[in-house]
């Protein structure tokens, strides 16, 4: 059996799983918040690719929100997410989400230290607001070597297939990396909490890392029944536990 086959073999499972487990969990009037931060082509939408696969229509969105419009400027930071929300029985997946003011909107400049610091403050007592709603709010950060992010990063320009994924910011990523990490770590610090906490997924091997974002949504959810493996201690981190394993 080949590794490819033990991949797929697996992935198979635990899509049946969460099928599984999202008819449960609309039953119950579940509302479940995933969100997907992390470094540029640290894997977002390959992972929520299979996440969303078999997932049923009418229940799952996935938000991906272009820049801001003037209007949107103008409006409390977190009023544009709103709408979006969950309501009972439905999965709702940001690929990236209001942590934009985490992480690369400070470290480019496209808000002020003002507006960074009260972000900062905010995120955790937003998020205490939808957990207290009966919100399940599921926050991954993906992580990622510099050396496999320049390896993807230049894949990308390379392959015709991957055109809308290349980003005038791509070359930020690596030319700004100290600035990333350094975001990165006080987000990571100020906004993880015991309503809304952070996991930390090592995504170098794709497959491996999609494989234990699976495993680990399965976890959090905690279907009665569901038989899931735990994801690997070596792939998934809590937040809190893990600076040392952090790609600086």
């Amino acid at each position: 059996m080949s590794k490819k086959d033990d991949y797929e073999r697996e992935l198979e499972k635990l899509q049946i799983e969460l099928v599984d487990t999202q008819a449960w969990a609309i039953e119950k009037g579940l509302k479940i918040l995933i969100v997907f931060e992390g470094r540029d082509s640290a894997g977002k939408d390959g992972a929520i690719k299979r996440i969303t696969e078999y997932a049923s229509p009418r229940q799952t969105r996935v938000v991906a929100l272009p820049k801001p419009t003037e209007r949107e400027t103008g409006q409390w930071y977190f009023q544009r997410y709103v709408s979006h929300l969950p309501a009972a029985g439905e999965i709702v997946i940001l690929n990236r989400s209001w942590y934009n003011r985490g992480g690369v909107e400070p470290v480019m400049g496209f808000c002020t230290p003002q507006q960074h610091e009260q972000f900062l403050k905010d995120a955790p007592r937003f998020e205490r607001l939808l957990a207290d709603a009966g919100t399940l709010i599921i926050k991954l950060w993906l992580d990622i070597s510099k050396e496999e992010q320049a390896k993807r990063l230049e894949e990308r320009i390379e392959d015709p297939l991957k055109k809308f994924k290349v980003s005038s910011l791509d070359g930020e990523a690596q030319a700004r990396w100290d600035a990333y990490s350094a975001a990165r770590d006080r987000m990571l610090d100020e906004t993880h909490s015991g309503h809304a906490p952070w996991t930390v997924i090592a995504t170098d091997d794709k497959k491996t890392a999609r494989i234990n974002i699976l495993r680990h949504i399965l976890q959090r959810i905690d279907r009665p029944g569901s038989k899931s493996h735990k994801p690997d201690a070596d792939i998934v981190f809590d937040a809190d536990k893990c600076r040392d394993r952090l790609a600086k």
